[in-house]
């Protein structure tokens, strides 16, 4: 037999990559297929990716080369690439760089190679952008206030803009990171972190000042971005995701650098402080007290003269910051994240607003590294409770769902699973608040809800990392920018539909390396045969991408959830 028959891929013709896990090479193939395609599922042994031309253009400007995709796709492939996806790639390589947005003494110009197609949607449809008329012959000369709006319709188009027009330098602000932090222990940045800060800053020329760096949960995200900060000594405004990691940023800002407080403002709730460093949360920016009244608190954007706006967990930049952003284009702008995945398919606007991906390092090579947990995937497959058959059968799409997450059979296999792992930390994690508060109440464990004061979810994090509180039931507030730390086993109950980024951030909050026992378990209890199962296949494809596995095990019936904690059978 031919070793080609061996081969894992089958590339097809409209872009999709068919990947047989069971055949040799397929895991060196995922990890390369990772790079410029998106797993879209996973029927059993065989994953189907797609390769699209903002996966191809974020690998290039990651650092890929064209040559590259090609060559690796061939290697792997079983067949001859077809003529067709050979071309298309050929074509989106090809318009990578080749439009540049570069600076003439005030002019900002449009320059680089068109053909008739892009000329005749220049003269058209985005004549406005412009300064004057769009002619033949370019440079065009393009109108300064338009210049993120012009990458946003152009990469729409199908053509992506380098932006080297360079950025203003914005408000001064001497400091350095310490040696050591307030507590006495050393501080250094890790390799990675270095480098990471590296690709985004460039030695402050005009290649560098924007992108996104994804780094997985536990990796030091706010490090990195508090290092830019320090390379770059500018007024800085930092956006994130809750009050909580609001005060995570103040903690770390103060402890890993020379600032004081007084040069660190908190921008949340009643707390309306405009410093130099400005942490507020997208919530606050996008609050107004009705549907037809303006944003009131973007005016935030315009406060300072900011030298550098940080776009913390970037993945979740609701359509107003996004909109503002198209016109902060001369402020350096950095995103973070650990899953540059968007549901709602505006990863696009990540991309032309706020930079492409500068950096991105697999998880499992910080895992190998002891810089995260060893982490285990399971799972849990229960049977709809009886009494809920003929209420699930007889119900809409949108609420079997709900039914199937809410299967109050969960509880006693959530109890069962926590029970295996003794004393060590664990979170119980859920969408549905009276799922939660049945969970609490049957583990005797307190609750964190979005209800709960940030003084009170304060203490309870306090206490956790003590070692005071040993379980938590969190809800989605717990998704994003939670530290703790210690935290060894995540059991999640119920989910937001087939979110990936939400499975990977709540995977996060266990992922940090632990002093002895470096490992992790995270649980999905999934209730059998329902839409339940269907969205929990979708909320598992990032981190099948980044090499991980799930084991799947099933519960026979009802009586096994009380009577006994082991499984009949298990799977991939």
């Amino acid at each position: 037999m031919d070793i080609q028959d061996h081969r894992p891929l089958i590339v097809q013709a409209d872009g999709t990559v068919l990947l047989d896990t069971r055949l040799p090479g397929a895991e060196e193939a995922a990890h390369a297929l990772a790079a410029f395609a998106e797993l879209i599922k996973r029927p059993g042994e065989l994953h189907t990716y797609r390769i699209t031309p903002l996966s191809v253009w974020n690998a290039l400007s990651a650092g890929q080369e064209g040559g590259q995709i090609m060559e690796r796709l061939a290697t792997f492939s079983k067949y001859e690439l077809p003529a067709a996806v050979e071309t298309d790639l050929q074509a989106w390589i090809n318009r990578y760089g080749k439009l540049q947005l570069v600076r003439d003494g005030e002019q900002l110009l449009l320059a680089g190679e068109t053909d008739e197609p892009l000329r005749q949607a220049l003269q058209d449809s985005l004549g406005s952008l412009f300064k004057s008329a769009v002619t033949e012959q370019g440079p065009w000369v393009v109108d300064g206030a338009q210049r993120g709006r012009l990458k946003q319709e152009l990469l729409r188009l199908g053509y992506p803009v380098l932006d080297q027009a360079g950025y203003h330098a914005g408000e001064s602000l001497p400091l350095e990171l310490r040696k050591h932090g307030l507590s006495g222990m050393e501080f250094t940045l890790r390799d990675y972190q270095k480098q990471a800060v590296e690709l985004f800053v460039q030695d402050g020329s005009i290649q560098g000042g924007s992108g996104v760096l994804v780094l997985p949960c536990g990796a030091g995200k706010t490090i990195v971005g508090i290092a830019a900060l320090a390379r770059l000594e500018c007024a800085t405004l930092i956006l994130t995701s809750n009050a909580t990691s609001v005060s995570q940023w103040q903690r770390e800002l103060l402890d890993k650098t020379t600032l004081g407080e007084q040069d660190i403002g908190l921008y949340v709730g009643r707390e309306r402080q405009v410093r130099p460093v400005t942490v507020a949360t997208y919530q606050m920016m996008t609050h107004r007290t009705s549907g037809k009244t303006d944003y009131p608190h973007m005016r935030l954007f315009r406060e300072r003269d900011w030298g550098l706006i940080i776009y913390d967990e970037v993945h979740l930049l609701p359509a107003p910051v996004f909109r503002l952003t198209a016109g902060l284009q001369a402020t350096r702008r950095l995103g973070l994240t650990a899953t540059l995945v968007r549901e709602d398919g505006c990863a696009e606007d990540v991309f032309s607003l706020i930079g492409p991906k500068r950096y991105e390092l697999p998880w499992r090579t910080l895992e190998a590294r002891g810089a995260l947990a060893e982490l285990s995937c399971c799972e849990v497959r229960v049977p709809l409770c009886t009494s809920q058959d003929t209420t699930y059968r007889q119900a809409g799409a949108r609420e079997r769902l709900r039914i199937a997450s809410e299967n109050p059979a969960k509880l006693a296999v959530m109890e069962q699973l926590l029970g295996r792992h003794g004393d060590k930390p664990k979170l119980v994690i859920g969408q549905y608040l009276d799922q939660l508060s049945a969970a609490a109440e049957r583990l005797r464990a307190p609750l964190i809800t979005g209800k709960t004061p940030n003084e009170e979810r304060e203490r309870l994090f306090a206490a956790f990392k003590r070692g005071e509180v040993r379980t938590l039931i969190v809800s989605k507030v717990a998704n994003f920018a939670v530290d703790l730390p210690d935290a060894a086993v995540a059991v999640q109950i119920s989910g937001s539909f087939g979110s990936r980024q939400e499975e990977a951030q709540r995977i996060g909050r266990i992922l940090r390396p632990k002093r002895e026992d470096n490992r992790a378990w995270f649980y999905s209890i999934v209730t059998a045969d329902t839409k339940e199962t269907e969205f929990a296949l979708r909320r598992q494809l990032f981190m099948i991408e980044q090499g991980y596995r799930y084991q799947l095990k099933r519960w026979p019936d009802e009586r096994a959830l009380s009577a006994s904690g082991t499984s009949r059978g298990t799977g991939s």
